[in-house]
């Protein structure tokens, strides 16, 4: 992704700046996610812990740019990354806490490792550092869901005229042969900011190797959280237990 073609100004974002000299918390949504996507779970970790938040849609979704680009490269979540640590630059903002569901944890992780100096802690939901089978089967549901069902409908309802080169962007990158060897372990050491891993147990797109990989590979402190019964998007499944455990994580980094 050619982070030079992007308008950092075409990036469509909410920022609630209510408590003046503390930490900002920045949202990364999921694969299929946006702003309107999280509902009001931001602004309530917001409130609970003091912290000004920031949401943006990433380039492709939402009401963001559209792609800048025909082909989403196998590295697409290490340019997110890139692309963030420019953001944070267009903004202002130096000193950051971030919480990433799905892809927007694994670009957390990304972002601790190569910009570890303005990243105070990261919160991840279901991220991924390799792909598993598991995986896989889960994007192909997803896929058949959105050719027979009503899920485009939906989704267009976030992501308007976005939708279809967001979703392919998504399921076919991650279905093809050439990003069975994605895996971005070796930045796990990078590490240093104390970190908070959430995943359900019943996770339709991964297992628990990916929580272990990341705990025992970082170099900071790390917390592991599995909640029992759910699956993907725990904010959703489990808000009161996130809320909670979030919370008592964030106060910890300040």
């Amino acid at each position: 992704m050619p982070v030079k073609n992007l308008s950092l100004s075409e990036i469509s974002f909410t920022r609630i700046d209510s408590y003046p000299n503390r930490p900002t918390i920045v949202f990364l949504h999921d694969s299929l996610g946006s702003i309107a996507l999280w509902r009001d779970f931001p602004e309530k970790i917001g409130e609970m812990s003091q912290c000004n938040v920031l949401i943006y849609d990433r380039q492709g979704y939402g009401k963001s740019c559209g792609f800048s680009y025909e082909h989403r490269e196998n590295t697409y979540m290490e340019d997110e990354a890139d692309i963030l640590n420019d953001l944070l630059d267009y903004w202002k903002l130096d000193q950051v806490i971030l919480f990433g569901h799905s892809d927007g944890g694994s670009i957390a992780l990304l972002m601790a490792a190569k910009y570890s100096t303005r990243v105070m802690g990261i919160i991840t939901e279901g991220a991924h550092v390799f792909v598993e089978d598991f995986t896989i089967k889960g994007i192909k549901e997803a896929i058949q869901l959105y050719e027979t069902s009503d899920l485009k409908v939906k989704l267009e309802k976030y992501h308007g005229s976005n939708t279809e080169a967001m979703f392919w962007a998504w399921a076919g990158t991650w279905n093809k042969k050439a990003f069975l060897s994605w895996n971005i372990e070796p930045f796990l050491s990078k590490i240093q900011c104390p970190s908070l891993i959430i995943q359900g147990e019943k996770d339709e797109y991964g297992s628990i190797k990916q929580v272990e990989s990341i705990v025992e590979q970082v170099s900071g402190s790390v917390e592991k959280y599995m909640i029992p019964a759910i699956g993907h998007t725990p904010h959703k499944e489990a808000t009161e237990k996130v809320f909670s455990k979030t919370t008592a994580f964030i106060k910890t980094l300040f």
